[in-house]
């Protein structure tokens, strides 16, 4: 088998929900091994949170957990017990990075902060992943993907002009500086082995999150105005927009950049003598009266279904995709023939469809390395083969609830 990536990197994965734990995903995916370090005192939500197989509930059946963890290693261990943190810290000694995404004064508490890590390995590579970051005014707030989506301005920008701010749905925040740690990770791993020194990794999910608006912030900047809420409307293109198609709840997304674009348009869609008028002759044109062409737009799409008219137009040069919702998008033929999703059999969940490696390396390809551990799982591969701990000192820290 070809050798992973990241073979040789151990990650200690002290992470909850979705920031630390889908970094850390991503690492294992590479090839990392991934410890992953729970409590029965504190079950993580999304252990807590379906949708579970057959509607029924348990902390090993959760789908959106055991996708968030996969190829992972875990463990439980009781982070308020003195004992425990000289475990976790035992961990740490033998591994190259750590992951956490509380707030500051919760790993400063536990005696698990940098400066605490660094005197156990004085290498190790630490990421800490709050809300708001590790300073500032803010950092010891409480936060989750949706307070996160509306602080870092993408809810404002977001939705209908005569509308309120939306969400978009998922925690995005959490995701999105998720994935900025992966390459944080990657480029402090690099420095490591360029000098021998570690570092404190600070990644605030709320500015993560924000630089996903650069032309909100370049409008204020240059303008002083804030970004208007625009729908599906784009600054110049035109139609730019989600059609309604033939069929319940289907739509069709088109975007026309350009005005060479715009006569592929038209003559795909077999030059109606509308589409012919003046007032849509050039991008202006149609940006200004954007609302009536979409309208005809629709006229044609709403006869077809989205494949339909996504062969019409690709075929023509014009960008265009069904809306899929989540059942054609796992069955649609591109995705299925690039493997975007592939079946991780689970002892409680059986057969369970997870999303494959990302990132698509031609040597060292990323691949889902195991299913997600059931709660407490490896508890003897992690304190008796790594820390050599006998299964008699084991079963004494488990009865005093110290691996727990």
């Amino acid at each position: 088998m070809t050798k992973s990536a990241l073979e040789g990197i151990r990650v200690i994965d002290f992470g909850h929900v979705w920031a630390g734990p889908y970094c850390t995903a991503t690492l294992a995916d590479m090839g990392a091994e991934v410890i992953r370090v729970e409590s029965k005192r504190h079950i993580d939500i999304h252990r807590r949170q379906g949708p579970y197989l057959n509607d029924k509930p348990g902390f090993n059946r959760s789908a959106v957990w055991n996708a968030q963890n996969r190829g992972k290693f875990g463990c439980t261990l009781n982070l308020a017990k003195p004992d425990g943190v000289e475990l976790a810290k035992r961990l740490v000694a033998i591994s190259d990075v750590a992951v956490e995404n509380f707030a500051p004064r919760v790993m400063k508490k536990l005696g698990l902060d940098y400066p605490a890590l660094r005197e156990v390995k004085e290498d190790i590579i630490l990421v800490s992943l709050p809300g708001f970051g590790s300073t500032g005014p803010a950092k010891d707030y409480i936060s989750y993907g949706q307070s996160l989506l509306a602080a870092s301005g993408i809810a404002a920008t977001t939705g209908y002009p005569d509308g309120p701010p939306m969400s978009l749905g998922e925690s995005y925040p959490d995701l999105v500086a998720a994935l900025s740690a992966a390459f944080a990770i990657l480029a402090a791993l690099h420095h490591r082995t360029e000098t021998g020194q570690g570092q404190h990794i600070d990644i605030s999910q709320l500015e993560a999150s924000m630089c996903l608006l650069p032309e909100a912030l370049m409008e204020f900047s240059m303008n002083d105005t804030p970004r208007p809420r625009m729908g599906n409307e784009d600054d110049i293109m035109a139609p730019h927009g989600c059609y309604r198609c033939k069929g319940d709840d289907k739509w069709v997304a088109i975007a026309v950049a350009t005005d060479e674009e715009w006569q592929a348009f038209r003559h795909a869609i077999g030059n109606p003598d509308w589409a012919k008028g003046e007032r849509f002759a050039d991008g202006f044109g149609r940006w200004s009266n954007q609302h009536d062409l979409d309208r005809l737009v629709e006229d044609w799409t709403k006869e077809r279904t989205p494949y339909e008219v996504m062969e019409v137009l690709q075929k023509a040069g014009v960008a265009a995709g069904p809306s899929f919702n989540i059942e054609e998008l796992v069955n649609d033929p591109h995705i299925k023939k690039r493997e975007v999703f592939v079946e991780v059999e689970h002892p409680e969940m059986g057969k369970q469809i997870i999303y494959s490696p990302t990132w698509r390396l031609s040597g060292t390809p990323g691949r889902i390395q195991r299913r997600a551990p059931l709660l407490g799982e490896h508890n003897h591969y992690v304190f008796g083969e790594l820390l050599g701990i006998s299964d008699k000192e084991i079963a004494r820290l488990e009865q005093e609830e110290v691996i727990y």
